[in-house]
């Protein structure tokens, strides 16, 4: 059995683990960062929000993605019937990036982690956690295996990135209870046909299938098109018992569904997700810092995943050079509860999508431009603007907004 030292252990090669790895290396500190699977390896999340961005080039990754050639996003577009509305990133609220990336989750994660390797950052791939033991100083021993061999790796600090591998809540039983039903998705690749004559390639579009059911078309630069359904058990119940077979009679369900993918080739066959939904109970402790999914993964609904990913790290990074270098760090103060202003944004968002309040908002004729360029921003992942009433208090905003509307469209059909 072997034993290494290092300043801090990143559990994660994912986009955390990588954000927080080379933040913290580029101060000058050791990191080791260690990954159960084999890079590349498929994953779904491939559409990013211009929030990603900043967290990309303050931990000097960008470059390393602008080379993938990724498709370059724009926007997010919403259909329900021939009803459509566009937000367009230029046109936020908050002062920020304009554009993002669609990416192939498998390319965009191998560039990421593949650039820490050209910073001199150990990674080790297929490396499975198998223990953490913390000391009171908060320095730890984590036991790893590879290829069956064992190794003890001590750290001063932890950075759990493992996504839903959820590493340390899982050993320290932090698991919280999710506060969103639980749902389920069946997605695939596809080749369509026609793609260009449908829609601008620059944008994720989202179909309303039917209350609280609804579909992602994320057009990728290889030609190939990620299409998903969301909904709950009952939704897919009612449309098949494969998810073969659902994803097909799906794909048939609504008229610019049928004429768009009808003709469409797989990819690979449909694949499901099921009970994403989670939370911890803490982001932090005694020498350990978790980012990204493993403190919270809402919906893929506004595709918020790897920005909390990113956005996460790249604070947890910062805060954590600042503890190395012997600083006071309050925690709670600078990170948890920053990071759960973010998080509780974007649920009063999911749950307002789930209800029907932002089906209202988005298909409203003639909207506030202001408060479209407000909402657009949140969609935008910037969740931190308190300038912005949908971040300072978003649940009220979208009631009033709400209230107002309905008074508005009350008032049109009483006129002559």
């Amino acid at each position: 059995m072997s034993k290494e030292e290092t300043d801090v252990l990143v559990i994660g090669a994912g986009p955390a683990g990588c954000v927080a790895a080379s933040i913290i290396h580029q101060a000058g500190f050791n990191v080791r960062v260690v990954e159960r699977e084999r890079f590349p390896r498929f994953v779904i999340g491939e559409s990013l929000l211009p929030r990603c961005m900043e967290a990309l080039e303050e931990a000097k990754l960008l470059d390393a993605i602008k080379d993938k050639n990724f498709q370059v996003k724009y926007g997010a577009k919403f259909r329900r019937g021939n009803e459509v509305t566009d937000f367009n990133f230029s046109e936020q609220f908050t002062e920020g990036w304009s554009w993002t990336w669609q990416v192939l989750r498998a390319d965009f994660d191998h560039a990421l982690a593949s650039a820490l390797q050209k910073q001199n950052i150990q990674v080790d791939f297929e490396t499975t956690v198998t223990d953490i033991q913390f000391q009171d100083s908060g320095e730890s021993v984590t036991s790893v295996q590879r290829k069956g061999h064992e190794e003890k790796i001590n750290a001063e600090f932890i950075v759990d990135a493992s996504g839903s591998g959820r590493v340390i809540p899982r050993i320290l039983k932090l698991e919280g209870s999710s506060q969103l039903e639980p749902r389920k998705a069946v997605f695939a690749h596809v080749k369509e046909k026609r793609r260009d004559a449908y829609e601008e390639p620059n944008r994720i579009i989202v179909v309303v299938y039917e209350p609280s059911a609804w579909v992602w078309i994320i057009p990728l630069s290889n030609g190939v098109t990620s299409v998903g359904f969301v909904g709950n058990p009952d939704f897919f119940q009612r449309n098949g018992e494969s998810e073969a077979q659902q994803f097909k009679n799906l794909a048939q369900g609504l008229p610019y569904l049928k004429e768009r993918f009808g003709d469409a080739v797989l990819v690979f066959e449909p694949r499901k997700l099921e009970a994403w939904s989670s939370s911890s109970e803490r982001f932090y402790g005694n020498g350990y810092v978790l980012t990204g999914n493993v403190t919270e993964f809402l919906d893929p609904i506004f595709s918020s995943g790897v920005m909390f990913a990113t956005a996460s790290s790249q604070l947890a990074g910062k805060l954590l050079i600042k503890k190395l270098k012997g600083q006071e760090v309050d925690w709670e103060k600078e990170y948890t509860n920053v990071l759960q202003k973010g998080v509780d944004t974007f649920r009063s968002f999911v749950n307002a999508w789930y209800d029907g309040t932002l089906e209202k908002i988005f298909f409203t004729h003639n909207p506030d431009m202001l408060i479209k360029r407000q909402i657009t921003s949140v969609l935008a992942g910037y969740v931190w603007d308190e300038n912005n009433p949908f971040v300072k208090n978003p649940d009220d905003a979208l009631r009033v907004l709400v209230r107002k509307i309905n008074s508005r469209d009350k008032f049109l059909t009483q006129q002559p």
